[in-house]
């Protein structure tokens, strides 16, 4: 490829975003440039504060609960107070709990406190979410949903290899820094993001309402919801699954992380050439692909028996994670009533975030009753039924400038329950932000 079709393909990818779309970028990238303490939180537990590692485990049980707690509580925060606001609470309310974080020795207390720390960061995902797309045109949503995962993954491998460092001088110096990088992003929200959600016409504001009941009614959507939690607990045995099987196998750590740094440096190099590719293509069968493609991936791991065959697996399954991530968020748009964004979004992070929760106890739990193998088989015969069922959940699937139907509010007394399904109020045509 010569340096002129590189710098082309560059151009176009980047080119054609609204103004306020990179701004939120850029906090995303400050914000996992900063997360340090995910990192070496249970080195910190174990090694500086001499607790064991049930309690370690304990403690990040409490985060991803806090995670899971706030996944929809974010949502409603942001249909309901606006996604500008959702942000500065959620990012504040990170910076001073994971400060705090530094300075409590009581077991209790930093079990506590770890817990607001998940609470607290997770809120922002879905107002993060819905504001890309109020402001990103329907037709470059998937581009910019992939521009915002290549900035996550990217903050996130540059993090973890500063993160060792950080450790070495001052564990508390890692969570002060974190907390001051979280306080970064709430600045630049505050002084560059106006706010996007769609302004509703007051003759419209009980026909469009939107409730978490509504989104549960959302027969389609929830299935996606349930699709979604079944290919994220597979995705998480890179981060569970894998380094255990691999230590049981008699690797070393070393070895895990040399097979799993394939990872990052293929999602930073591939994720945007990818999506040029994919960005226009059917999302049921991108879906389809990458969710079997992510089940075979780890079901060859079973096969594996040294660390170059361990990366090819990694390889294997980051390229269905390359597709997966930005078409599902796509997907859940598509699905979401425009009022309701903030809500369907929360409902999808909670997938994630009860991933996240579940995916250490059932793994840990196969490999010692039934081995790895046993494991990475589940793993082949989840994303092959997770690509059936994408396929049959699919069809009829609106297309991307259609506003999603929501279902029917259930009637009041003396309403008439007549109209049935509503549509939602349409996309704003122009680029940028909705407010």
């Amino acid at each position: 490829m010569s340096v002129a079709v590189l710098r082309r393909a560059v151009r176009e990818t980047l080119s054609g975003l609204p103004r306020e779309f990179w701004w939120l970028w850029t906090s995303t990238l400050v914000n996992r440039l900063g997360a340090f303490v995910a990192t070496f939180m249970a080195l910190y537990l174990t090694l500086d504060r001499g607790y064991s590692a049930s309690y370690a485990g304990l403690v990040a049980s409490l985060l991803g609960l806090g995670g899971v707690v706030s996944s929809l509580g974010g949502g409603v925060m942001a249909d309901r107070l606006g996604r500008r606001p959702t942000l500065l609470v959620a990012q504040t309310a990170t910076a001073a709990s994971v400060a705090l974080l530094g300075f409590v020795e009581h077991p209790v207390a930093i079990a506590g406190v770890a817990f607001l720390v998940g609470l607290a960061s997770n809120a922002s995902r879905p107002a993060v979410q819905a504001m890309m797309a109020d402001i990103v045109r329907p037709e470059d949503r998937v581009r910019a949903f992939s521009l915002n995962y290549w900035a996550i993954n990217l903050g996130f491998a540059v993090s973890s290899m500063a993160a060792g460092f950080i450790a070495e001088v001052s564990y508390r110096a890692g969570f002060l820094l974190e907390s001051g990088m979280t306080l970064v992003c709430a600045v630049v929200v505050f002084l560059k993001l106006p706010e996007s959600r769609p302004v509703r016409e007051e003759k419209s504001v009980r026909e469009d309402s939107v409730g978490l009941g509504t989104v549960l009614r959302d027969g389609r959507f929830m299935g996606v919801v349930g699709l979604s939690f079944l290919v994220a607990l597979v995705f998480q045995q890179g981060s569970v699954g894998l380094p255990v099987a691999m230590g049981a196998a008699g690797f070393t750590p070393a070895d895990y992380g040399m097979a799993i740094a394939v990872n990052g440096v293929l999602i930073v190099a591939l994720q945007i050439p990818v999506t040029r590719f994919i960005e226009h293509r059917d999302p049921r069968r991108l879906l389809v692909v990458s969710s079997v493609l992510a089940g075979y991936g780890f079901g060859l791991t079973a096969f594996a028996g040294s660390v170059g065959v361990f990366a090819l697996t990694v390889c294997v399954w980051t390229l269905a994670e390359i597709v997966n991530a930005p078409t599902q968020t796509g997907l859940v748009v598509r699905l979401s009533p425009t009022h309701g964004r903030g809500r369907y979004q929360g409902m999808y992070t909670l997938s994630w975030a009860l991933a996240s929760l579940i995916a250490p106890v059932m793994s840990g739990s196969v490999i010692d009753r039934f081995g790895a193998e046993w494991l990475w088989g589940m793993c082949a015969a989840v994303g092959t039924a997770a690509g059936i069922w994408y396929a049959v959940l699919m069809r009829r699937l609106p297309s991307p400038g259609e506003p999603a139907p929501t279902p029917a509010p259930t009637p009041t007394p003396g309403e008439s329950s007549s109209q049935g399904r509503t549509l939602a109020a349409p996309e704003p045509a122009a680029e940028g932000s909705a407010a």
